[in-house]
């Protein structure tokens, strides 16, 4: 039995992970359209420093991603947060993040002062439960009408945004804040309802970590991944485009390469782990209910700038960072202070700048849905725009960088539409029809690594299981 890999990112790579554990390498074949497998866990080499520039944390409390990191041998590289407080920068400063929300919804409305007005906070504590009899609305809509539009402009919209790239009054509450809409659906205050779910901590237990990584970069567990399923005997293509996908009397056939000059994959069953658009156009004849669906699929394109500053130069950063509301019209939408929220950053910068200097990192995203052409410009602009915010973020004009990185994630993030749960129910019914056929990726289940690891993974274990 031969089973191919359509994509190599940490979905594609976590397929062929599940497919290892059950049958031979040899039969398990890997194509990935990049120089390198990984996708959006990617790292670059900022100042002489190794960094991730696509994502660089993992949500602790779910299990898939943190037990892959331990069964590809990185268990001892496994590190967390250090705890620093982030910020929300609003109204020209900046404001600690309330402890405990819910997507933005507040479990307890005093924690919102100062970053609302008195009046805003009153708004919250009038809210009037009543059961919402829709299936489906956006989450801001759903916030805004239970306890006004400040705390989805100022607390879901950067929450929000800094997970999807996305705005909160387009996305599905459904597919994004499914605990949220359940209370509303039943009548129940959203406020209790966070209150539930975001629990105070017990002063006198230890609190688990919500975040985790690794030291050296994220970066390095789809290398390790790769690594490991090269050793197994698995055949990883990189620079391979897969243009077309057929049924053959056989199986399946994919074709890369040039149209004059085209190459062959045969194989039994087929894992398809790419992005909506792709995915909808390799199935348009062999699912084309499911490639329909997946066609309306919208998404988002950003970039992360990276910058390394020489100590001396630059002034204690406040917390490990901040998120920006859109409505403040920022061009920044999140920084993180990447030396003050990882230790392994901060030892990595020392002696690795010019000269031997000691250096620190930082980070910032730009680009949000339907906003592309924020990142319309070259490089050094997208670099010299997000010092800017910094500066003003900081009250303090920073110093020029010893060095700078751009990345670009064009069409990056999927966008959980309202209805999004129902167009992957038709696009699943659709794929299970045709036999040997699974797909897999950030645009069905959650855009989280470790939700990507998890679909990755079901959608292996489902060929398998044929």
């Amino acid at each position: 039995m031969r089973y191919l890999v359509i994509g190599g990112g940490i979905s594609g790579l976590s397929a062929a992970w599940q497919l290892v554990q059950h049958v031979a390498g040899d039969q398990v074949t890997v194509l990935e359209a990049r120089d390198r497998p990984g996708g959006k866990l990617r790292g670059a080499s900022v100042a002489g420093v190794g960094v991730d520039v696509g994502a660089e944390s993992v949500l602790a409390r779910r299990p898939e991603a943190v037990d892959l990191i331990r069964e590809v041998g990185l268990g001892d590289a496994l590190v967390h947060p250090t705890g620093v407080s982030a910020a929300i920068w609003s109204r020209g400063a900046l404001h600690a993040i309330p402890r405990r929300t819910l997507l933005g919804v507040p479990a307890d409305p005093g924690e919102l002062s100062g970053l609302l007005t008195a009046e805003e906070v009153e708004r919250v504590r009038a809210e009037t439960p009543e059961p919402l009899g829709a299936e489906d609305v956006a989450v801001g809509e759903l916030v805004a009408a239970r306890l006004g539009d400040a705390v989805v402009d100022r607390l879901v919209e950067p929450l929000l945004g800094g997970v999807y790239a996305g705005h909160a009054r387009l996305i599905s509450a459904a597919a994004a804040a499914p605990g949220l809409l359940a209370a509303a659906r039943a009548g129940e205050s959203l406020v209790e309802a966070a209150a539930r779910a975001v629990p105070a901590p017990d002063p006198t237990a230890p609190r688990p970590p919500v975040f985790a990584g690794v030291e050296g970069g994220l970066r390095r567990l789809p290398q390790a991944l790769a690594e490991q399923l090269r050793e197994r005997g698995v055949t990883i293509r990189t620079e391979a485009i897969v243009r077309e996908l057929h049924r053959t009397p056989g199986g399946w056939q994919a074709i890369t390469g040039p149209v004059p000059a085209p190459e062959l994959h045969d194989a039994d069953r087929v894992v398809v782990a790419l992005p909506s658009a792709p995915t909808a156009r390799l199935l348009a004849t062999v699912a084309p209910e499911a490639a329909r669906a997946l066609a309306t699929v919208e998404t988002a394109s950003m970039a992360v700038l990276t910058y390394a500053f020489a100590v001396g130069d630059l002034r204690e950063l406040p917390g490990s960072g901040f998120l920006v509301p859109p409505r403040d019209d920022r061009f920044l939408k999140a920084a993180t202070f990447s030396a003050n929220k990882w230790d392994w950053v901060r030892q990595h910068g020392r002696g690795a700048g010019p000269g031997g200097r000691d250096v620190v990192l930082l980070r910032g995203s730009v680009g949000r849905h339907r906003e592309e052409d924020s990142l319309q410009h070259p490089d050094g602009t997208l670099l010299d725009r997000g010092l800017r915010d910094l500066s003003t973020a900081i009250g303090s004009q920073l110093p020029g960088p010893v060095d700078g990185h751009v990345q670009r994630w064009g069409g990056g993030l999927p966008q959980y539409a309202v209805g999004h749960r129902d167009l992957v129910a038709t696009v699943r019914g659709a794929v299970g029809e045709v036999l040997g056929l699974a797909v897999a990726g950030a645009t069905y289940d959650g855009v989280g690594v470790p939700a990507c690891i998890a679909s990755g993974r079901a959608a292996a274990q489902s060929l398998l299981e044929e």
